[in-house]
């Protein structure tokens, strides 16, 4: 390794840093004290701004980084001023955990305990930040205090709940960009700039109204007291008010019984009598006269988002944060202030009473969430076999972008590793002098597998204590499957599961996915498994199927693919263009040697007719234990398959086995795994819908997790259950042999009220920035239900259908698909801030076997005029996840990261039609 070439520049960093001490009076606080999180401040330092080197590959240059706690961004100029919010970083590492990126870029080990890489989420893709300090000291500055920071946001990006905190965090963050002069205060002028920021367009006059009677001393500004008011007064919810009077018949306070009727009418709560009124107190307070107790103590939380956002209070403890840990279990999140029990004045469901705020708080809370799955935690029977199980599964990890010529990097693995992936794929070929991952026949980059491994490794059992399947195709020689083998056993240790093939017991059913916790197995082509002649080392051909080129696709399909990805390209990706247009010669030889797997690649002559003949390591074949791949011979009475026996379908193979053979499959499907994947015409890493492979029982639904498209959505919003462990209990259905259920079909309505939504995201640039312009957009609701191919006459009923009578108020429209129908609202104009619709939808879907969890809902907010740009803020559920009743949804963005102050109220309830 080489020390960097502008080492005079980390010198120069470290004298300025010393410079900056003496001239602000900083004092860098002890290690010990930051690590305590009882009396440490949020360093002066940093807010101020520290220089720092940022490298890359190709260059080292240092720059002023400062970290704003209240805007909650990492600011630094160059030359233009650059930040990332702090909810977008996805991961931070430093040390070791960085060492991959130190040695990638040629840089010496002196530099790992000052190293710090952040990894974060721009303009629809993953970015990495990579940043060296000046001092140790800086470093564990940067690195605690970002932590903790970090972590409060993830906590309030984690759902519905701590209502006083998101509200004081948003105060803090608007009230910062809006006061641009710094002066703590806000003339008239400011507050209409930051009502185009809210995306609000109130006329002049109301504003002018509203802002008088926010100035309470008549001084023509607002501090920051009376922008409170202001900001309470702009952020009024009449519909939540005609809820509340419809609920309490005019009264102004709400009493347990009607709370109770209201819980069990509308919000279908299966909560018994003492549960409820557990709720309710946690919402009410003593009867208007008596006296009120004194504020509730302070959640965790509280004292932390202080601590971050009052200079001078104390940081908060070191939150979790995605680093390579071991797993921790989800703990449900605390519940508001405002849900805090008072031990002032003991309270019985018979004196107390819920005001409008505390209805307001409840309907807010996380315990009116409307995903309906035990509070986040593992709740599924995880003691069944595995091919019980729906399991997260990834195709072509390794690559972050296109599939012809993109990058192969460790990065994929991590990211889908982070959020609960439980399968990644390896394609794997002799390397110079270890094996190597890449994809096949095209031009993307190579990666060591040495390298992989680590990183699987490393972050294994970080969101998921459940088992890992490495889905390898292997195409190298017999010496560098023994590497293979060597590295595998070096890197995973006991965790890897292996046993001779001589040596090991007949399986009759495969084991659970708490049998294997913690564990990582190799799921790969035996290729002896088919030979009479038992397992001796002998040549035989590679089959031509792989996940690597889908063969059934013909030439044209393949051009036709090409080019309507080459458009897509021309039309949405102007950088990704450049990059094609350099590499589109190149690309038409791997496009050729797709189209004929059987070609000789170029350095072989062109008389090797035959595919190469290899032979299979007997020390690779006893890794091949629970997960041995096989090719699929067909589904029929003559064919047999070890419960061990796992094969592989091509996405159009699927589909065919989905037309003809789909009970064969859910049979196959109930003792053994199956592992679907994406076309190979899918250049542009698209992904197909993965319920559709579900509602036929196959668990390893591969997709592409570097595109997040509806298929990435569906996969995400599935295994946001069981606490995300990446393991999901299929429907009973699809798990027993019972006929009688599995052809039970029945029909149902989705009716949906979108009444409003709650401060929705302005359009953003590609550096991040909200667009603000004086125009404000006019917002509407799209809502569409997806439904698997489980019957050949869907329920999609027309209006004059005797038990289909869609709400008059709504725009239910026709299917877009035989298994999509899509309805959506009308147009609120000029209001992203608070927009009421109070409109009623109404979505037809049919159910096979009661498996409402394969039925899933997608909404999104989008523009007038723009309706085919990215919505401006969606949300994904599984139905069978969806709570009835009045709920408030938590909108996220194209990438599924939660808005911190988005919400969208409505009203969901599902009708029985036969």
């Amino acid at each position: 390794m080489a020390s960097l070439p502008e080492t005079p520049v980390l010198e120069q960093q470290q004298k300025e840093s010393e410079l900056l001490h003496k001239e602000y009076h900083l004092e860098v606080p002890p290690v010990a004290q930051l690590s305590s999180g009882t009396d440490a401040t949020v360093p002066q330092l940093l807010r101020q701004g520290v220089p720092m080197l940022k490298v890359s590959a190709k260059k080292q240059k240092r720059y002023f980084f400062k970290l704003d706690p209240d805007q909650g961004q990492i600011v630094w100029e160059s030359k233009k001023l650059r930040f990332i919010p702090i909810e977008n970083i996805k991961e931070l590492r430093c040390g070791a955990d960085a060492r991959y990126y130190r040695a990638q870029f040629q840089l010496a080990q002196e530099y790992e305990d000052k190293w710090l890489t952040i990894v974060y989420v721009l303009d629809g893709g993953y970015k990495t930040l990579h940043l060296i300090a000046a001092t140790r000291e800086i470093f564990l500055m940067w690195d605690v205090t970002l932590r903790r920071l970090y972590a409060i946001r993830q906590q309030l990006m984690s759902g519905l709940g701590n209502a006083d905190m998101r509200q004081a965090v948003w105060e803090k963050q608007f009230w910062k960009g809006a006061d641009e002069e710094q002066d703590q205060r806000l003339d008239f002028d400011d507050v209409e700039r930051l009502c185009r920021r809210l995306n609000i367009n109130p006329s002049r006059e109301d504003l002018l109204r509203r802002f008088r009677q926010a100035d309470t001393h008549c001084r023509g500004y607002l501090d920051f007291a009376d922008f409170k008011l202001f900001v309470k007064s702009l952020k009024a919810r009449p519909e939540l008010d005609r809820l509340f009077n419809k609920i309490t018949n005019g009264d102004s306070s709400l009493r347990f019984p009607a709370f109770e009727r209201f819980m069990q009418s509308s919000q279908k709560s299966s909560l018994d009598r003492q549960e409820l009124e557990q709720l309710f107190l946690r919402y009410a307070m003593p009867p208007q006269g008596e006296k009120v107790p004194g504020s509730p103590p302070q959640t965790s939380l509280d004292l932390a988002m202080q601590s971050v956002t009052i200079s001078g209070q104390p940081l908060p403890p070191v939150a979790p944060v995605p680093t390579a840990s071991t797993y921790q279990p989800t703990l449900a999140s605390p519940p508001s202030t405002a849900s805090a029990v008072s031990t002032f004045t003991p309270l019985t469901v018979e004196t107390a009473v819920m005001s409008k705020s505390g209805f307001t708080a409840f309907l807010l809370s996380a315990d009116n969430s409307a995903f309906a799955d035990q509070h986040g935690r593992i709740y599924h029977d995880m003691t069944r076999p595995l091919p019980e199980y729906y399991i997260s599964s990834s195709h072509n990890t390794y690559l972050v972008g296109h599939q012809l010529v993109g990058e192969s990097t460790i990065e994929g693995y991590i990211r889908a590793l982070l959020h609960s992936c439980r399968s990644v794929e390896l394609d794997i070929y002799d390397g110079d002098t270890q094996p190597v991952v890449y994809h096949g026949r095209t031009l993307t980059s190579k990666v060591s597998v040495r390298e992989i491994c680590t990183a699987i490794s490393k972050y294994a059992f970080v969101a998921s204590p459940y088992p890992i399947i490495i889905s390898a195709e292997i195409h190298c020689s017999v010496p560098q499957q023994e590497q293979l083998v060597e590295i595998m056993k070096d890197v995973f240790g006991d965790a890897l599961v292996f046993a001779p093939p001589d040596d090991r017991p007949k399986i009759t059913v495969l084991p659970s996915p708490e049998d294997l916790r913690g564990r990582v197995l190799l799921k790969a082509k035996n290729l002896y498994v088919s030979e009479k002649q038992g397992l001796t080392e002998k040549e035989i051909s590679v089959d031509a199927e792989s996940s690597t080129t889908d063969t059934s696709a013909s030439d044209s399909e393949l051009a036709n693919e090409v080019k309507q990805e080459w458009r897509k390209a021309r039309e949405t990706e102007v950088e990704l263009i450049k990059d094609l247009k350099s590499e589109f010669k190149k690309a038409k030889g791997a496009l050729n040697r797709v189209r004929s797997p059987k070609a000789p690649p170029p350095s072989q002559p062109a008389a090797a007719a035959q595919p190469p003949k290899v032979k299979m390591s007997m020390a690779l074949i006893s890794l091949l234990v629970y997960t041995v791949g096989v090719k699929c011979r067909g589904l029929n009475k003559k064919e047999e398959y070890a419960p061990e026996h796992v094969f592989s379908l091509s996405e159009n193979t699927a589909n065919k086995l989905l037309k003809q053979g789909m009970m064969d499959l859910i049979k196959h499907n109930r003792t053994h795994l199956v592992r679907t994947y994406p076309k190979g015409t899918r250049i542009g890493s698209t992904n197909y819908e993965p319920h559709r492979y579900w509602s036929a029982g196959c668990q390893l639904v591969a997709i592409n997790w570097q595109t997040f498209d509806l298929g990435y959505m569906i996969n995400h919003a599935m295994f946001q259950r069981n606490g995300r462990a990446g393991f999901v209990l299929k429907p009973l259905a699809l798990r027993t042999n019972d006929k009688q259920l599995l052809a039970k079909r029945t029909k149902h309505l989705l009716n949906i009220t979108i009444i409003s939504a709650q401060q929705l995201p302005r359009p953003k640039d590609a550096l991040g920035r909200e667009i603000i312009d004086k125009s404000v957009i006019d917002p509407f609701v799209e809502v569409s239900i997806h439904i698997p191919d489980w019957t050949h006459s869907p329920f999609l009923p027309d209006s004059t259908a005797e038990a289909y009578d869609p709400p008059r108020a709504g725009s239910t429209v026709a299917a877009t698909s035989a298994r999509t129908v899509t309805c959506r609202t009308g147009v609120v104009k000029n209001n992203g801030f608070n927009p009421v619709w109070e409109q009623q939808i109404c979505l037809p879907f049919d159910l096979v076997g009661d498996m409402k969890d394969l039925v899933f809902v997608r909404f999104s907010v989008k523009q007038e005029d723009k309706e085919d740009d990215e919505p401006l803020a969606v949300y994904c559920a599984s139905l069978g996840s969806l709570n009835s009743g009045y709920r408030h949804l938590p909108l996220h963005d194209a990438q599924l990261s939660q808005y911190l102050f988005s919400t969208l109220f409505v009203k969901i309830e599902v009708q029985d039609v036969a």
